[in-house]
């Protein structure tokens, strides 16, 4: 359902995610982790259609973003870091604008619309400008506006972000709902013990490539790592910070 193949992006003489290939098969919440700078968001933004490749390719269910890009994204549903609304905009109204981007409106779609008002508990701000909504309501906003035309593959960056624990629990149980029905999720989050939970498999990334991919019990094989936890394993295949190194901090 996701598949990207030699996916490359380069800023001058930078290169920002190098020769990446991933297969992530429909029915599967593929956890996407690496430090900052590692490649993460950028190669999120060219799964979305946002960052163009500099080469290599990305298909979404089947259909190749660069060569057929509305068909594409049109079964993509993307939740960025950072949760963008339009202020002017109601609760309510920015749905609406969401679902109509993709073709869909009438009914189905207004019932649709109160359903995910109501689980991420926004209904009575429904009719409230955006602008007035603290960063945990535009984040399930934005959840809601992914969703809402039903998509194939879903696409999210750091979905906890803002959220407070009810709201994560639901997103949590939402995510594995979709996967269980034939979804695909692909998410990428600083929050090991999330990742470690929910996701399928596991890719770890560093320095724009792919350093290891797989179950948990795949994982710790590749690492000769035994009963590790998520943890280890990302802060071995990463780079970790030392006893040593936090010593000098307080040397006298």
């Amino acid at each position: 359902m996701i598949k990207l193949t030699n996916l490359t992006k380069q800023y001058g003489s930078f290169t920002a995610v190098d020769g990446l290939s991933l297969d992530i098969p429909k029915g599967e919440l593929f956890g996407f982790l690496g430090p900052n700078g590692a490649g993460k968001t950028t190669t999120l933004r060219m799964i979305a259609g946002i960052l163009k490749p500099t080469s290599g390719s990305v298909e979404l269910a089947g259909e190749d973003i660069s060569n057929n890009p509305l068909v594409a994204k049109s079964r993509l549903g993307y939740i960025p870091d950072r949760p963008f609304v339009y202020d002017k905009l109601t609760g309510v109204e920015f749905l609406r604008f969401a679902a109509a981007l993709y073709g869909q409106e009438g009914p189905h779609i207004e019932h649709r619309m109160g359903e995910f008002l109501e689980l991420f508990e926004l209904t009575r701000w429904k009719d409230e400008l955006t602008e007035s909504y603290s960063h945990g309501m535009r984040q399930k906003l934005i959840i809601s506006s992914a969703l809402i035309h039903k998509p194939e593959v879903i696409v999210v960056d750091e979905p906890m972000v803002g959220l407070d624990p009810k709201s994560g629990r639901v997103l949590k149980d939402l995510l594995r709902r979709f996967v269980d029905f034939g979804g695909t999720v692909l998410m990428s989050t600083h929050t090991l013990e999330i990742a470690e939970g929910m996701c399928d498999r596991i890719g770890i990334i560093r320095g724009g490539h792919l350093v290891a991919c797989g179950t948990m019990s795949e994982l710790r094989e590749q690492t000769e790592s035994g009963d590790a936890s998520l943890e280890q394993l990302f802060l071995k295949l990463t780079g970790g910070v030392t006893e040593r190194e936090f010593s000098d901090l307080f040397a006298a």
